[in-house]
This record gives C-alpha cells, sequence and structure tokens, in this order.
C-alpha cells in the first residue's frame, strides 16, 4: 500500500476526482510542455457528465491560468481503463499541435495516466502487509497497536503531516459553521450547517452529541460544495464525515492531540486498504465507495478513541462498509450537494454508532473486513453506470424530472 499523504490529501472541492485531480493532472501537464502558448482538454465519461456540476472546467481554467484552455465535454466516450479520463492536447503559438497526454483521475485525488495504469509489475510499497487479517496478525505478533503499523512503516515526519492533516479539517469545521447563504449552482441550497449548531446547543443532554456531529459533518460538507478547501477522507464528496465525528468527539472526549493523530492513522489504514484492494472513486464504485469508505474509516477510528480492542476496530471497520453495500453515486444536477451533503451528516453518526455496537461485543463476527471490501468491489463493478456518478438515474434523474415538471 502507498503512503497516507496519498489518502489524505488538502485541497479544493467539491470532488477529489473532478477537481483535485484535474488540478493535479494540470500542474504535469504544465511542466510536460513548458513551451506550450494553449491547450485542448478533452474530458470524457464521468468527468464529463457531471464535471459542470463539479466545477471540473474551473479547476482546470484557474490552474492553467494565463494560458488558454478550451475545454471539450466527451460523456459518451469511456475509456476502457477508467471512466475519469482526461486527454491534454498542448499547443503553439501557431495553435499546431505539440503533444498529447492522456491521463485518468482514479479516485482520491490520485492521478495516474496510460503507462502508470497499464503497469502491472510489482511497485515499491510503503506498507509491506496489504489485508487486515495480514496487518492484525502482525500486531498481536509483536505487541503492537493499529496505529503502530503506521508508525513502523511511514517516516517520523507522518505525523507532522496527519497533524496539518487534522487542522486542516478542523478549519474547514470553523469556516462552514460560520457561514450562511445558498451553496453555488441552481439548486438554490441553503447552508444549514450554522442554524442546525445553535440548535444542538438547545438539545436535551442525550442530543447535543448527535447534532453536533450533524452541524460540524454539514459544515465541511458544506465548504466542499463551494469550492473551499477540504480533505479527502478518503474523497472531496466524503469529506465530511471523519472531520464532523471527530470535532465531536475531541469535544465530548477531551480528546489529547497525540489521541486524535493516532485516531487519524488508524482511519488512514481502514481508507488505504480500501482503495488498495477495491476502490474509493464514485465513478467506478458508486458512493458506497465514497462515503460507505468514510463510515468505515470513521467508525474504526470513533472505536480506538472509545478504548476498543483491534478485534473491535476491525469489527466496527467492516460493519460500516457492510451496511453501505450498494449505496449509489447519482449526485443531482451533477452538484455535490443532493444527497451528498446530508448523507455526510447522517453516515458520520452512523459511524460513531456502528462503533457503539461493536464495543458492546468482544469483536466475534462473521464478515470479516478483507471479505467486505472484495464484496464492495464486486457490487461496484456490477452496479451500473447510471449510478456511479453520471447522475443519469437514481435521485438525479427523478429529481431532474421533478423541476422540469415545475418549469
Amino acid at each position: 500500500m502507498d503512503t497516507l499523504r496519498e489518502l489524505y490529501k488538502i485541497g479544493c472541492g467539491p470532488s477529489s476526482s473532478h477537481t483535485i485531480g484535474p488540478q493535479r493532472a494540470v500542474k504535469r501537464i504544465k511542466e510536460k510542455f513548458p513551451k506550450a502558448t494553449s491547450f485542448i482538454v478533452e474530458l470524457w465519461g464521468s468527468l464529463a457528465a457531471t464535471g459542470k456540476g463539479h466545477f471540473t472546467d474551473w479547476i482546470i481554467i484557474e490552474t492553467f491560468k494565463p494560458l488558454e484552455v478550451e475545454i471539450k465535454w466527451m460523456p459518451d466516450f469511456v475509456h476502457e481503463l477508467h471512466s475519469n479520463g482526461m486527454k491534454f492536447i498542448a499547443l503553439n503559438e501557431k495553435k499546431e499541435n505539440i503533444g498529447e497526454y492522456i491521463i485518468f483521475s482514479v479516485g482520491g485525488g490520485t492521478i495516474k495516466d496510460l503507462d502508470e495504469l497499464l503497469d502491472k509489475s510489482p511497485k515499491k510499497e510503503v506498507y509491506p502487509l496489504n489485508t487486515m487479517k495480514e496487518i492484525i496478525k502482525w500486531c498481536k505478533e509483536n505487541n503492537k497497536e493499529l496505529w503502530e503499523y503506521v508508525d513502523e512503516f511511514e517516516d517520523s515526519s507522518i505525523w507532522e503531516y496527519l497533524k496539518k492533516i487534522y487542522e486542516a479539517m478542523d478549519e474547514a469545521v470553523t469556516r462552514g459553521l460560520n457561514r450562511e447563504g445558498l451553496l453555488p449552482g441552481p439548486l438554490k441550497y441553503p447552508r444549514k450547517a450554522k442554524e442546525m449548531y445553535e440548535k444542538a446547543l438547545t438539545k436535551r443532554a442525550a442530543l447535543v452529541l448527535t447534532n453536533k456531529i450533524f452541524a460540524y459533518a454539514l459544515a465541511v460538507s458544506e465548504e466542499n460544495a463551494s469550492i473551499g478547501q477540504v480533505v479527502t477522507a478518503p474523497t472531496c464528496g466524503a469529506s465530511g464525515v471523519i472531520p464532523g465525528l471527530l470535532r465531536a468527539m475531541k469535544e465530548e472526549y477531551e480528546l489529547k492531540e497525540e489521541e486524535i493523530l493516532k485516531g487519524l492513522a488508524i482511519a488512514g489504514i481502514i481508507g488505504n486498504l480500501i482503495k488498495h484492494n477495491a476502490t474509493i472513486s464514485g465513478a467506478e464504485g458508486g458512493c458506497q465507495a465514497e462515503v460507505g469508505s468514510a463510515c468505515s474509516m470513521g467508525a474504526a477510528m470513533a472505536t480506538y478513541f472509545m478504548g476498543g480492542s483491534i478485534e473491535q476496530i476491525e469489527y466496527a471497520a467492516e460493519s460500516a462498509m457492510e451496511h453501505h453495500l450498494g449505496m449509489t453515486c447519482d449526485p443531482v444536477g451533477g452538484f455535490v450537494i443532493i444527497p451528498c451533503i446530508e448523507r455526510n451528516a447522517i453516515c458520520s453518526t452512523r459511524a460513531l454508532n456502528t462503533a457503539v455496537y461493536c464495543l458492546s461485543t468482544d469483536g466475534s463476527h462473521s464478515i470479516s473486513f478483507d471479505e467486505v471490501v472484495k464484496t464492495m468491489k464486486e457490487t461496484g463493478k456490477d452496479m451500473c453506470s447510471a449510478y456511479k456518478e453520471t447522475s443519469d438515474g437514481g435521485l438525479a434523474k427523478y429529481y431532474e424530472k421533478i423541476l422540469l415538471n415545475k418549469n
């Protein structure tokens, strides 16, 4: 598995695949073609189908400035290697083609070109073990906790990096709580985080924690939808789940920074295992791969914060994913707003509830985490393309019909 630096990334919302990935791709292209004076960018498949609502064209144009860019939308062309494909055509002052480059945004802001996707040779990995079963065995044999697997194989700077990730998450919560008004786009969707937080403080004691989680997760998801800075955890579309849960649990349990960073490391291992063995891309696996993965990460983190054993942590990660299998990615209008924002809030509390449930057991269960990740991957492959970030089916299709009838 790769470093956690490739899982947790700080970047511009609303979509790690549609904004952070293309932004990183543009930076690579500018280095590859330094003499180019303008570019044509072809957006393929899912990148084109929901690119307008995900501000893909905006981030590409902004990152290329001051160079001229022409965007070509090609939603009907889906490359066999991945549905989030892009072709960059570099032009000189005479508008002559001086080079082309194909690249894919494969999820979580990670980009790969054709050679990287086709290369099946063994790669040097940061983590030598790539299944939860193997990692748990290593932990037991070495008398280590799960977070120490990260400490063992990452370099020492990983903890400073995780501190920056935590700070970026926390700052996104704070910004979101202090903003009001409508989110960008034609849906006229109002920000709700600030109002939700104010109401949380008036609730009965038993409901305060839950309502705070709602408010904090909404705050980050609303920042994401307004092209704000968030952390991929594991994606922008699911970026509210872990920060929402983390901020609330920090306040409730008076967590120290050291414990918070360990919790993020554990969540990172879960996300990394999903990314390595399945996918975190909504275009490839539906929302089970995004919010489902975030809930799995959050449940493991919460279980650790509440003193769970490694078996209970594994159970929580498995159970959270198990109950998201088949979840579709059907953003209305192509915007990361409906159902994405509320889904982050609901799944943030679901992560905590899953942790509480698993802590009430001895950690024994029938389906392993590795098995549920494999199942999620297979489910994603079987899922109709209309339910994988194309806005062609599900809520997106139904809601569009309602808007048309109203007009």
